[in-house]
């Protein structure tokens, strides 16, 4: 099979699954069609024509290729305000047009971009709450339950009983008695059928949809218990509703069920304010649906939030313009498409198509499906939306994500989608808040021979919300002590923030006794004063570093590695300053290492430009040079400790062991004869090192080879150094080992 036949058979294969999904996602769209404009205080049918639009019209447009478009739950309660307020509903439907410009001009500039503000836990605590909300509301309906016929909504109506009240009054009936057995029985071999057929990998991916499978099983099983009749039968009010339009009667057929707007009221400011609140609200909506279903995207491909804009926009001027209300991006049918296997956008567009084509030509057999089939594939959606692995992954997150999360979640199904989600907004701005207003700044408090430093780092942007963690921080100091105030990465800093440090720098700070440097603020901010240097002082100057003893450099040492492998280094320069290093001989040791690049030396022991030398040598293989620069480092640099540090997984070593392996001896090292030679220096050193039962160490364990290395390049140095060993025995010097954990990046001295 070439390039081509492959192309053609995934391109079929997509434009199947795409049907496939359309197929899905229409059947569990007419209910909820039906049943939001119902809820919404509208016609029926004007239900149908938002999802027909929304498939059709707003498919083709959006850049969604997951999104399905129609009416929503969540604008119910402002549709029915809507509607109420301008008292007829071709008024109404001339707010809806103009609605749907104003969101074209919000696409066209660029309102979109709100949606990269919300945050996750929101998004998942909505996904999270439709998938609780579905279960509540279509547990009833799969158990026959359909009081409310048309599953209206798969969320709470003003002035209604809440989710779980409606749940449990349901619960209650169906415990007492009141039980269509043939709904019941449909609800649970459906329910039954999907999760069997989700478990069976080989049916899971096949070609045929398990829910296509549901509707006609319960179709079929349907017809067959009304002929039983009894407690069997399945009346109408348990079976899906669709208006029966006498398309026979051509164009005045369809022309009685559709209404038009009332375009003479386009003077009536009351239009204009229903215009307004209806773009924001559905806009919003879209922006937040839309996030969410990208979330839960196979393919995770983004949509562009403008142009959905857009398109939802020329919608909702189509809707509008027909009879139809208000339309968004739904998070059920979109739930649902993804679920199926949608590919691209043609999914949304054919499911338009079907509702078009069965609203005019066989919604009789539409009206034989059973609502107990369709809960039991919401059902299965809901399961999925609201998994225990989602609440399992928000917890470990933390509670600066689990707040927000559940928080939006209680908050959606005990009030509405979009209450809910503002709720959630708000809960999560207060965390968001509560983190700038605690962490906007990094306190470090650094030891130095001449006294304690509190280096306070600022954030990449300090706005005003940080003045009062700033001041706290500066208030909580020590009286006579030295503050270091660090701007270097900071891009912006508030006014006011900028007046604070101003005023404790010039004011306050003398009071306690406290001397106050900055570092990295810009000359704009006019914070330093003519005579005041432009550069922070260096508190570890030369005085200092001529008074730290050895066991003092070593502690210097010990810190420094500690904060590198907890990860809290310093902010180095790492350049050179006014003040020389090569000048003032601010080195205060030295370090002999290997060449490994696992083993930065400056960054292991989180050391500043000029701190120490270092000598690196292959194998750590003491020559007369290396001593000479030791020797170097003692007597003109005034160091007083060398660190010989080895290497817990150094490969040079691994060569140095299999060559003293008589079994494996220079057979890594082939032709390299200058690798040898270091190689055979490693292992004379070893050998000729105060153990003379070295081969009998277990080579094999790296560390033990690297720390009796380490030990005999001690002994080396001192060997070939009289003026390092005089220098030690005076205890002027001090001369320790060390190993490098390249794992763990702690440093191991004895």
């Amino acid at each position: 099979m070439n390039q081509k036949d492959v192309s053609n058979n995934n391109s079929a294969m997509a434009i199947a699954n795409d049907m496939l999904a359309g197929l899905i996602v229409f059947l569990v769209a007419v209910p909820l069609c039906l049943g939001i404009a119902v809820a919404s205080g509208a016609p029926a049918i004007a239900g149908l024509i938002a999802g027909i639009v929304g498939g059709i019209v707003v498919g083709f447009v959006s850049g969604s290729q997951t999104s399905v478009s129609g009416p929503a739950a969540g604008l119910t309660a402002v549709v029915l305000a809507q509607i109420t307020s301008l008292g007829a509903y071709e008024t109404f439907l001339l707010a809806v047009v103009i609605a749907g410009v104003i969101q074209v001009f919000l696409g066209l500039f660029k309102a979109g971009a709100l949606s990269a503000f919300f945050p996750s836990s929101v998004i998942k605590g909505l996904l999270a709450a439709i998938g609780v909300i579905l279960l509540l509301k279509q547990f009833p309906h799969l158990l026959g339950h359909d009081n409310d016929p048309m599953g209206e909504s798969a969320f709470v109506q003003p002035d209604k009983e809440t989710t779980f009240s409606e749940f449990y009054k349901a619960i209650a009936e169906v415990l007492r008695g009141e039980i269509v057995w043939g709904a019941l029985t449909i609800g649970l071999v459906s329910l039954l059928f999907l999760i069997v057929w989700d478990r069976i990998k080989p049916l899971k991916k096949s070609l045929v949809p398990a829910p296509l499978l549901v509707v006609i099983l319960g179709v079929v099983l349907g017809s067959l218990f009304n002929r039983w009749g009894g407690v069997w039968e399945i009346n109408e009010t348990h079976l899906v509703k669709v208006p029966i339009i006498p398309i026979d009667k051509g164009f005045e057929g369809i022309r009685q069920f559709l209404v038009f707007p009332d375009f003479e009221q386009w003077m009536n400011p009351a239009v204009y304010i229903a215009a307004v609140t209806l773009a924001i609200v559905a806009s919003l909506e879209t922006l937040l649906n839309l996030d969410a279903v990208d979330k839960i995207d196979k393919k995770q491909r983004i949509s562009p939030p403008n142009r959905e804009l857009v398109a939802q926009g020329i919608g909702n001027m189509v809707s509008g313009a027909i009879g139809g209300i208000p339309l968004t991006s739904v998070i059920i049918r979109s739930s649902v498409n993804v679920q199926s296997g949608v590919e691209t956008k043609r999914s949304a567009i054919f499911h338009g198509i079907l509702i078009l084509s069965c609203v005019l030509l066989i919604p009789r057999y539409l009206n034989m499906i059973p609502m107990s089939c369709l809960a039991a594939i919401l059902l299965m959606t809901g399961f999925k939306l609201a998994s225990i692995n989602l609440f399992r992954q928000m917890w470990s997150g933390g509670i600066f994500q689990f707040i927000p999360f559940i928080v939006t979640l209680v908050a959606i199904v005990f009030t509405d989608l979009l209450v809910g989600i503002l709720i959630g907004l708000a809960v999560a701005l207060v965390f968001v808040l509560h983190s700038n207003l605690k962490r906007p700044i990094r306190r470090i408090h650094e030891k130095h021979i001449d006294g304690d430093l509190l280096h306070i780092e600022l954030a990449n942007q300090v706005s005003f919300l940080n003045r009062a963690s700033l001041e706290s921080a500066l208030r909580e100091a020590p009286r006579s002590s030295r503050i270091l105030i660090d701007a270097r990465r900071t891009d912006y800093i508030d006014p006011d923030v900028l007046s604070l440090i101003r005023d404790y720098k010039d004011v306050t700070a003398p009071v306690f006794d406290q001397q106050v440097n900055l570092i990295g603020f810009k000359d704009r901010y006019k914070l330093l004063k003519d005579s005041e240097p432009t550069e922070a002082v260096d508190f570890s100057r030369k005085e200092a570093r001529e008074k730290l003893t050895s066991a003092e450099v070593l502690d210097i040492l010990k810190e420094g590695n500690k904060r590198f492998y907890e990860g809290h280094p310093l902010d180095r320069a790492l350049r050179n300053s006014s003040n020389d290093a090569s000048n003032t001989n601010q080195h205060i040791a030295t370090i002999f290492t290997g060449i490994s690049s696992a083993a930065p030396t400056e960054i292991v022991f989180d050391l500043d430009f000029g701190d120490a030398f270092v000598i690196r040598m292959p194998g750590k293989v003491v020559d007369a040079n290396v001593v000479g620069g030791l020797e170097y480092t003692v007597s003109h640099g005034e160091v007083k400790l060398i660190v010989v540090m080895g290497n817990s997984d150094n490969a040079i070593l691994r060569l140095a062991a299999n060559s003293m392996d008589s079994s494996k001896g220079g057979q890594e090292i082939g032709e390299c004869t200058n690798l040898k030679g270091v190689v055979d220096k490693i292992v004379s050193t070893i050998e000729q090192s105060g153990d003379r039962n070295s081969r009998s160490h277990d080579l094999a364990e790296q560390s033990q080879l690297a720390r009796i290395h380490v030990n005999s390049t001690i002994e080396t140095i001192k060997k070939n150094s009289p003026y390092i060993s005089d220098a030690v025995q005076k205890g002027s010097l001090e001369l320790v080992g060390a190993i490098f954990d390249s794992k763990s990046g702690k440093v191991e001295f004895f």
